[in-house]
């Protein structure tokens, strides 16, 4: 296989609790792999040299959350809800009948645009969900085109019950015929566990039945309000819970138990529940921010995710979810950066593959423009994004 060196890196940083920062830094691919990395005057010979031009270079982006397969617009349901208007989970329904309208080549499409733009900002590995569906057919069919697309799909057919069905009777939808039809395409299986979409026992079912299948977990909990769905997480081993607006301290220390066969500085051990917060979507919902800070102190792993929908969280830039982590939610640059990357990975198992800078691992890398990862925040709002690889092929930017 080839090599490929790239060097006169300012700043590498690696999302590796033992490498990492690495000043005046170089790294070089093998093919579609980490091979080195370190200071750039230990660098080893390459067939291909590239001069990172004094850039920070880290991590491609990990995004564990997004609703990508949708359609339609609605903006207008954004400018009501920036006036005043409380949101509420019936919005999605707006997008269900938009999406089911789509045709698969119109909704491959703007799936495959959103990861493009992605992809441009530095997101390397993406999750997406269904749940924009609702019925067995379309919950299939956005499972199919998902999975075609992006990294890791997410069935989320407990997103909220359609108008005029019986919520018992849709959550055994979920469960059951519905599950067998979007098997073959999912890794995950979630549940939106909130007042106005999926109650306890509901998501229960879901959880339980999603299991059974052999699929992993995820649940989105303690959104709009206080409500079971973090405890509910950590109680079926779940990959993460979701949003985590409204939680109190007892959901906090379930979370932290989660932790304690996990060693956060080998990054050995069973990892636990990662609480993954979405900072683009509480401005937008104006739901108080998770407390990243909190769970973060109290040694639970957090991830930061876009949560990029039509309805609260129209934005696929994770650079923005960072810097509002560091302005806002009192992370360092380092910790957003690492939940960002690492934090993504964990909650959707990859980190043995993606997420870090680590020999072995899969070649996905950005390089900002900027000397610093310290920009991201230090500037907010600027496109601080330059060339970005995967899997060792510069994707995007250039050199």
């Amino acid at each position: 296989m080839s090599t490929t060196l790239i060097t006169n890196i300012s700043e590498l940083f690696t999302s590796d609790a033992a490498a990492g920062i690495i000043t005046d830094a170089a790294i070089l691919f093998e093919g579609e792999t980490i091979a080195w990395l370190g200071a750039a005057t230990d660098a080893p010979a390459a067939d291909t040299v590239l001069d990172a031009g004094g850039r920070a270079a880290l991590p491609g982006w990990v995004d564990s959350h997004s609703h990508l397969v949708f359609a339609g617009d609605r903006s207008r349901e954004f400018v009501a809800r920036m006036a005043g208007q409380d949101y509420a989970a019936g919005g999605i329904a707006v997008t269900t009948a938009a999406t089911t309208a789509a045709s698969d080549y119109e909704l491959t499409r703007l799936v495959m645009g959103r990861v493009a733009e992605a992809l441009a900002n530095g997101t390397t590995f993406i999750e997406t969900k269904t749940g924009y569906g609702l019925s067995v057919e379309e919950e299939a069919r956005h499972a199919r085109i998902a999975s075609t697309v992006v990294d890791r799909v997410t069935y989320l057919g407990a997103h909220l019950v359609p108008a005029g069905m019986d919520a018992q009777e849709y959550t055994d939808l979920v469960c059951g015929e519905m599950l067998t039809r979007v098997l073959p395409y999912v890794q995950f299986a979630d549940v939106f566990c909130e007042q106005g979409a999926f109650n306890e026992a509901q998501s229960r079912q879901v959880l339980t039945a999603a299991r059974e299948a052999g699929l992993g977990l995820r649940v989105h909990g303690n959104q709009l309000n206080p409500g079971p769905g973090t405890k509910l997480a950590v109680e079926f081993g779940a990959a993460s819970v979701d949003h985590v607006n409204h939680i109190d301290a007892s959901d906090i220390t379930a979370l932290a138990g989660s932790w304690k066969s996990w060693d956060a500085v080998t990054r050995t051990g069973t990892p636990g529940t990662v609480a993954t917060c979405l900072p683009a979507c509480d401005l937008s919902t104006r739901q108080p921010l998770a407390p990243g800070r909190e769970l973060i102190d109290a040694g639970v792993q957090i991830a930061l995710a876009s949560n990029c929908n039509p309805g609260t969280s129209y934005t696929s830039s994770m650079a923005f979810c960072v810097s509002t982590a560091v302005l806002q939610m009192k992370l360092s640059i380092e910790e957003a950066v690492t939940a960002a990357t690492y934090g993504g990975a964990l909650a959707l198992g990859v980190q043995d593959l993606v997420g870090s800078l680590e020999v072995g691992k899969r070649a996905d890398l950005q390089l900002l423009n900027a000397p610093s990862i310290a920009h991201l925040a230090y500037r907010p709002g600027m496109n601080m994004s330059g060339p970005v690889f995967r899997a060792g092929a510069l994707v995007a930017g250039s050199l």
